[in-house]
């Protein structure tokens, strides 16, 4: 993969968590996107863990998912965890949420184009 590919990705995936753990979106909503995706997409190991545990918070509020995801990323090995500065500016312009959200779907469409048929089972 080229480096310039590489970065994308990495943003990809960060912009992806960014939109799982912010307030815009309903806990019934975040688990169903959550079950579209899968931990392996994450190619970053910090990105993994912190998917692999909002899967396992199941569909928590934001509140609750911002209050646990720092102590269990912490506890999965990455002791210099900070959830305020993974996740940015506490507000975000209509642009950037857009931003998040076509990340999201483009993890999505990478994930079922790799898949393929077997998903239709």
């Amino acid at each position: 993969m080229a480096p310039k590919d590489a970065a994308r990705n990495k943003e990809l995936e960060r912009n992806t968590l960014r939109f799982l753990c912010s307030i815009l979106i309903q806990p019934s909503t975040r688990w169903e996107i959550v079950r579209l995706l899968d931990s392996s997409q994450f190619s970053d190991m910090l990105y993994r863990v912190i998917f692999e545990e909002i899967r396992a918070l199941g569909q928590v509020p934001s509140r609750t998912l911002r209050e646990l995801l720092p102590g269990r990323v912490v506890n999965r090995g990455f002791a210099d965890f900070d959830l305020k500065e993974f996740l940015g500016s506490s507000t975000a312009s209509e642009s950037q949420v857009e931003e998040l959200y076509m990340s999201v779907l483009d993890m999505i469409e990478v994930r079922h184009r790799d898949d393929g048929p077997a998903l239709q089972n």
